[in-house]
């Protein structure tokens, strides 16, 4: 196992790890300035208004993206899995 072959594991592993995080990070981000924008404009400070919408939100693209999401980590963690002979013989 060469320092190379870490290094690239690992910047792997960050990207998918971006990959699969953005569509949630990103809907639930755009949602959550919506609602401050709302809370601003109305002068409402309540904080179930600003976690609900968040929490549905991340529900809804978990939902949505979902098997896309376990079907990426699946082939990655797979493709980890096999390469484990060749790093080790």
């Amino acid at each position: 196992m060469t320092p190379q072959f870490v290094l690239t594991m690992g910047r792997d592993a960050l990207t998918m790890l971006l990959m699969i995080a953005m569509p949630v990070l990103g809907v639930v981000l755009a949602v959550g300035l919506l609602v401050s924008i709302f809370q601003a404009v109305t002068q409402i400070h309540e904080a179930t208004l600003a976690f609900v919408p968040k929490l549905v939100a991340a529900v809804l693209v978990l939902t949505i993206a979902g098997p896309w999401m376990l079907a990426t980590l699946v082939d990655y963690l797979r493709r980890t899995i096999e390469a484990i002979p060749g790093v080790v013989g």
